[in-house]
């Protein structure tokens, strides 16, 4: 009875271990993020959690900052209407300095430094992602400097 009860605890604890989310498993989701972004797959529209918090730093000639956010639904909207223009000018954004840091409850910050296609300065970004109970991988939240703001009215 006693090796039962052992190989039984056993097993749920190798079950639990198995099911928790890993630093590399949100950096893999991050790079499936930027392939979406960068081939303008539809599919990334599905990676954003409803209720995301979008935040956009736009970073003004003199250096300083203005932030704005938005939601979920108008940011996609937004996003789809940009796409177009932007496979014509095949832009694209290149990520380097990625670190991943784990916040607890499946849930990272992977933090970046961005460089829009045909620039040559870097901005900083982060995503805030999370491994749902059934698997699947969200964006809860996301910050990325810009020097071009899109969202001029948003919240």
């Amino acid at each position: 009875m006693k090796k039962l009860i052992l190989s039984l605890l056993s097993i749920l604890i190798f079950a639990g271990a198995s099911f928790a989310a890993t630093s590399q498993d949100a950096l893999n989701f991050f790079n499936k993020y930027v392939s979406a972004a960068n081939s303008y797959s539809p599919v990334i529209t599905t990676m954003y959690a409803p209720d995301a918090k979008i935040i956009r730093q736009v970073v003004r000639p003199d250096g300083s900052l203005v932030t704005r956010e938005t939601n979920t639904q108008r940011y996609i909207s937004e996003m789809k209407k940009g796409q177009a223009v932007a496979k014509l000018r095949n832009y694209k954004n290149y990520y380097t300095n990625i670190s991943v840091t784990p916040l607890g409850n499946n849930t990272f910050k992977v933090s970046s430094l961005r460089r829009p296609s045909g620039e040559s300065y870097k901005l900083k970004a982060y995503m805030i992602v999370k491994q749902k109970p059934d698997g699947h991988w969200v964006i809860t939240e996301e910050m990325m400097q810009t020097k071009v703001q899109m969202l001029i009215n948003a919240k």
